[in-house]
């Protein structure tokens, strides 16, 4: 009478899930009201670590590991948006 893991993972699943998709609207918000260039850096930033994080999390579920790569991609991505953008900000240029 123990408990299934398989049961569990998915009811936790359903409950990251649910988080997910609000913090993703409170993003969208963000983004939306956001004043300057940096508060939607910002959000994109966070979206996409957000997303490559419950890629993962997917990926573990199906047991794909194309997904664990989509997400490790998707994680650089977001990275070189940062060093973009504050290369952008402290020498007014981006250069590669």
């Amino acid at each position: 009478m123990g408990l299934n893991f398989e049961v569990v993972f998915r009811e936790v699943l359903y409950a990251v899930a649910v988080i997910y998709t609000l913090a993703f609207v409170i993003y969208g918000i963000r983004a939306i009201k956001g004043p300057t260039t940096a508060d939607i850096i910002l959000v994109v930033d966070c979206l996409s670590f957000d997303m490559a994080a419950f890629m993962v999390i997917l990926g573990i579920y199906f047991r794909s590991v194309m997904l664990a790569s989509g997400s490790i991609i998707l994680a650089l991505w977001a990275y070189m948006l940062d060093l973009y953008y504050t290369k952008y900000v402290l020498y007014g240029e981006v250069e590669v």
